[in-house]
C-alpha cells in the first residue's frame, strides 16, 4: 500500500470512527468542518477499499455493520492515543490554546457564563470559547464538547466533576401577588396557589424541609398547579415579576441584577416596585430540581487540554461567591 493511500485511509478511518460516534452525516460533517456530500463521498471510497459495506443508511438512521465496527474498535484506541500526545504537545506551548466547546443551560449561560467571558478571552487570546446554550441534555460523544456546566446534586460517576458554586432553590413572589392572594404561612397551603412550574420530571410536587423545626430527612412534599409551566428559569421569574403567581427558581436567577426586569408595569414608583421579587416561606428551605451545586462536567479521559483547565479554573474563581438573593430573610 502507497504512503498516499495509507494517508487517506487513515484520515478516512478517522471519520469513521466520529461517524460512530454522531451515528449522523451531518453531525459528523459539523464535527469535522467539511460538507455532508464530503462524508458520503469519503464513506464511500473507504467501503470500496474495504471491499465491503462499512454503514448502513436509512431515511431516519446511519448504524455500523460488522464490519465497520470492528474497524472502529480496533482503530479508536490509536486516535485516541493520537489525540491525547498531541493535546500534551500543544501544552507545551508558552500559552494555552485551542477551541473549547462549552453547552450550559439557556438561563445559567446568558446570567452568569456569557458575563464572565470577556475577562477569560482577554486573560487568553490564544483560546476561542464556542457557546452553545440550551436546555436538553447533550451527547458528549456525539457532539464533541469539551464541557458542560450543568446543576445538578449528583455529578455522573464517568464524568469528571469540577465544583463551580453551591446553589439552591428559591421560592418567589411579587407583591402585587401577595397582595392579591395572600402570603401562605405554611407549604401545604401552596395547593391553593398559582403556582408557575418548571417543564419536565416532577414539576408538579415541591419539597420542603425546616431545619430549625424537622428532624432531618422529614420532607415535606406539596403537590402544586397553576398557569404556566416552562423550561426556562428566565421565563418563571418574569412571571413571577408580573405577578402570575409563586415561582421556584435557582438563586443564579433570583441573584441581585437578574431580579428588575421590564415587563408591563409602567414606569411609575409604585409599579417599579411592585415588579421585585419576595420571599414565600423564608423559614423552609426548598429542595428543588435544579440541583445542589453547579459543576463542569467532561467525560474521563487520560487528558485534560490545557485550555479546557484554565477555562474551568477561570469559572471556578469568579463564580466561587455563589449568587446571594439580597431580599432572604435566613
Amino acid at each position: 500500500m502507497s504512503t498516499a493511500t495509507l494517508a487517506t485511509l487513515v484520515a478516512d478511518l478517522h471519520l469513521l470512527t466520529v461517524l460512530a460516534e454522531t451515528r449522523s452525516f451531518t453531525q459528523t460533517a459539523q464535527r469535522l468542518a467539511i460538507s455532508k456530500a464530503s462524508v458520503s463521498m469519503r464513506i464511500g471510497d473507504l467501503e470500496r477499499h474495504a471491499g465491503v459495506p462499512l454503514v448502513r443508511r436509512t431515511t431516519r438512521s446511519v448504524s455500523l455493520t460488522e464490519a465497520g465496527q470492528q474497524l472502529v474498535n480496533d482503530t479508536r484506541p490509536a486516535f485516541g492515543r493520537i489525540d491525547d500526545s498531541f493535546t500534551a504537545v500543544q501544552d507545551q506551548a508558552g500559552s494555552p490554546r485551542g477551541v473549547v466547546r462549552v453547552t450550559a443551560p439557556v438561563a445559567l449561560g446568558r446570567q452568569h457564563i456569557a458575563p464572565r467571558l470577556a475577562e477569560f478571552l482577554r486573560a487568553f487570546p490564544d483560546i476561542t470559547v464556542e457557546l452553545e446554550l440550551t436546555d436538553r441534555f447533550v451527547n458528549f460523544a456525539q457532539e464533541g464538547f469539551d464541557l458542560a456546566i450543568r446543576h445538578t446534586s449528583t455529578p455522573p460517576d464517568t464524568y469528571v466533576a469540577w465544583v463551580l458554586s453551591d446553589t439552591r432553590s428559591l421560592l418567589v413572589a411579587s407583591p402585587a401577588y401577595l397582595k392579591r392572594r395572600g402570603t401562605p404561612a405554611h407549604p401545604t397551603e401552596l395547593a391553593a396557589h398559582d403556582c408557575l412550574l418548571y417543564l419536565g420530571g416532577h414539576a408538579d410536587t415541591w419539597t420542603f424541609s425546616r431545619p430549625a423545626a424537622r428532624k432531618a430527612g422529614q420532607p415535606l412534599s406539596v403537590t402544586v398547579s397553576g398557569p404556566l409551566k416552562a423550561n426556562n428559569s428566565e421565563v418563571l421569574r418574569e412571571a413571577v415579576l408580573d405577578g402570575l403567581g409563586i415561582g421556584l427558581l435557582p438563586d443564579f436567577s433570583v441573584a441581585p441584577g437578574n431580579a428588575g426586569g421590564t415587563g408591563n408595569a409602567g414606569s411609575t414608583g409604585n409599579a417599579v416596585a411592585s415588579r421585585r421579587l419576595v420571599a414565600v416561606l423564608p423559614a423552609w428551605r426548598a429542595h428543588g430540581f435544579f440541583g445542589e451545586r453547579i459543576y463542569a462536567l467532561r467525560p474521563r479521559s487520560h487528558q485534560v487540554p490545557r485550555a479546557v483547565q484554565c477555562f474551568v479554573e477561570h469559572l471556578r474563581t469568579t463564580m466561587a461567591g455563589g449568587y446571594p438573593a439580597a431580599f432572604m430573610n435566613d
